[in-house]
């Protein structure tokens, strides 16, 4: 797609955490099943339902645009973050230090959803996408409101997870 107009980066970029959002879908199980902490358990789980709920945003958006949901995009930016969070799942971490890692790669992808929610939002302001925006809003803050809790997660898993050092 040739980029021309802000309107087809706006589209790009939909398309782009669109394909991002159905890649944390399929990580996010594997990551649950893992967690040891229920709390780090019952998180993963809450922004699982998040994640779905972001993805029928993204789909309404991407209809009122009159443009596929799908297509050959894959957002390659998070195929790497989630692969990084993938190998540690399979490094052989155990007890809360698996779990430390774990949030730490959950908010890898958090940032990179809060920065890129972020710029969509600006963008559909410019265009005068009331709705997009309304909704963009929405999704934003649910990114932040997750990695505010994986933050306070963080607290107590990471001390576990030294004290078995």
């Amino acid at each position: 797609m040739q980029l021309k107009s802000l309107r087809d980066v706006f589209t790009h970029e939909l398309k782009d955490m669109y394909s991002a959002e159905k890649q944390i879908l399929k990580a996010l199980p594997k990551m649950i099943n893992k967690a040891e902490s229920a709390d780090l358990q019952d998180a993963l789980e809450d922004h699982r339902m998040a994640t779905e709920s972001q993805v029928n945003r993204l789909e309404e958006i991407l209809g009122s645009l009159d443009e596929p949901k799908g297509g050959a995009k894959k957002c390659k930016g998070m195929a790497g973050i989630l692969e990084e969070g993938d190998e540690l799942l399979h490094d052989g971490a155990e007890n809360g230090v698996l779990d430390a890692a774990m949030i730490g790669a959950a908010q890898k992808v958090e940032h990179y959803e809060i920065a890129a929610y972020g710029t969509l939002v600006a963008y559909a302001k410019q265009l005068g996408e009331d709705r997009a925006m309304e909704l963009l809003e929405q999704t934003l803050e649910e990114e932040k409101s997750a990695d505010e809790k994986l933050t306070e997660l963080a607290l107590s898993i990471n001390d576990a997870a030294n004290a078995e050092a």
